[in-house]
């Protein structure tokens, strides 16, 4: 099979897929995400969803969606922050994309005080009302197909099993219609050529409905802003990599989101996109620096020195190069002439 149906089927298989039947998120889980680190994270969030609003002329009703809502945390905090935004929460219609059953019973438990509305999918949620949607490390496990580049020409990776009936990688002639980007043309021999339709897909249903109904998107996730190659599939278990193939169902599949790509599908269907920046500059033009600054004096202030130099970490984590500062990517979809903010 390819690379990109064994990630399907090992995430989202009802009966032994990760997300379907066994997410383990958090510290004691196999993973953690951004709004899990730091409240500042979900805060911020909320304040660009505010702003956004207000800067779409406060419509009534908005449609707020978060793709991928994890345990709920991201939205409890942007919340905390958008009940502070005169108006916003009775204009809002609020709906979580999310196909995992473990998971919205964990969101219906965390998220309190706002009525709530599930969907499979952005599709099963109503149109014609002003969009404004979150997906944070969402793009990361939509499934991508891998392309090796042999003395030969290009080949497809594929997974099937070898003589001891253990799953193993192999290359198998490329589709008809294969046609790699031209900067691929001069990659080195062994080199990963990865392709996401999901992605993209996901980048045109986005586009094409901020574009009719107005409004924007923003993605974070860990990824490229230029084109590039490599292969990025990784397999997460108790926040160790592990073999993608060693234990399928029972660990998180991720590869990179391909940042370019998305935004390019994204303005094919309708929509303008801001630049791509790195999740440090992203934050950091919302406020990240001085929101810490004032959580750690108000702790020092009260003798929390143990809470003030967490506060610090968890800011470091966020924001610096060598966590997910700069690997960790934002991007907005919006509709045309929207001014973004944090961008």
């Amino acid at each position: 099979m390819t690379t990109a149906a064994y990630m399907t089927a090992c995430l989202h298989d009802p009966a032994d897929g990760y997300y379907a039947v066994r997410p383990q998120l958090g510290e004691g889980g196999d993973f953690v995400t951004a709004p899990m680190i730091s409240q500042m994270f979900g805060e911020l969030i909320g304040l660009w969803v505010g702003e956004m609003w207000r800067r779409l002329g406060s419509p009534s009703p908005v449609r707020l969606v978060e793709l991928g809502p994890g345990d709920g945390t991201l939205m409890v905090d942007a919340l905390r922050a958008l009940a502070k935004a005169p108006g916003f929460m009775a204009a809002v219609d609020l709906w979580l994309v999310e196909p995992s059953t473990p998971l919205r019973t964990l969101q219906a438990a965390r998220i309190a005080g706002v009525e709530l509305q599930w969907a499979d999918r952005l599709g099963d949620v109503p149109a014609s009302a002003p969009l404004l949607l979150i997906a944070n490390e969402v793009l990361d496990c939509l499934p991508a197909r891998q392309f090796v580049r042999t003395e030969t020409g290009w080949a497809e990776r594929r997974i099937g099993l070898d003589a001891a009936d253990e799953l193993t990688f192999g290359l198998s002639p490329v589709p008809g219609g294969f046609e790699p980007p031209a900067f691929a043309q001069a990659v080195p021999i062994g080199a990963v050529l990865e392709q996401s339709s999901a992605q993209t897909a996901l980048a045109v249903e986005i586009g094409g409905r901020v574009a009719k109904d107005g409004g924007a998107a923003l993605l974070i996730d860990y990824g490229r802003d230029t084109p590039g190659y490599g292969d990025t599939l990784q397999a997460l278990a108790g926040h160790t990599k592990v073999c993608p193939l060693a234990t399928p169902g029972q660990a998180d599949l991720t590869v990179h989101a391909d940042f370019p790509s998305v935004a390019a599908a994204a303005v094919q269907a309708g929509a303008q996109t801001t630049p791509i920046v790195n999740q440090a500059a992203f934050l950091r033009a919302l406020g990240i620096d001085q929101r810490a600054e004032a959580l750690m004096t108000a702790a020092e202030a009260k003798g929390r020195l143990d809470q003030a130099e967490r506060i610090a970490r968890q800011h470091a984590r966020l924001t610096s190069p060598d966590q997910m500062g700069t690997l960790f990517k934002a991007l907005a979809i919006h509709q045309k002439g929207l001014h973004v903010a944090g961008f």
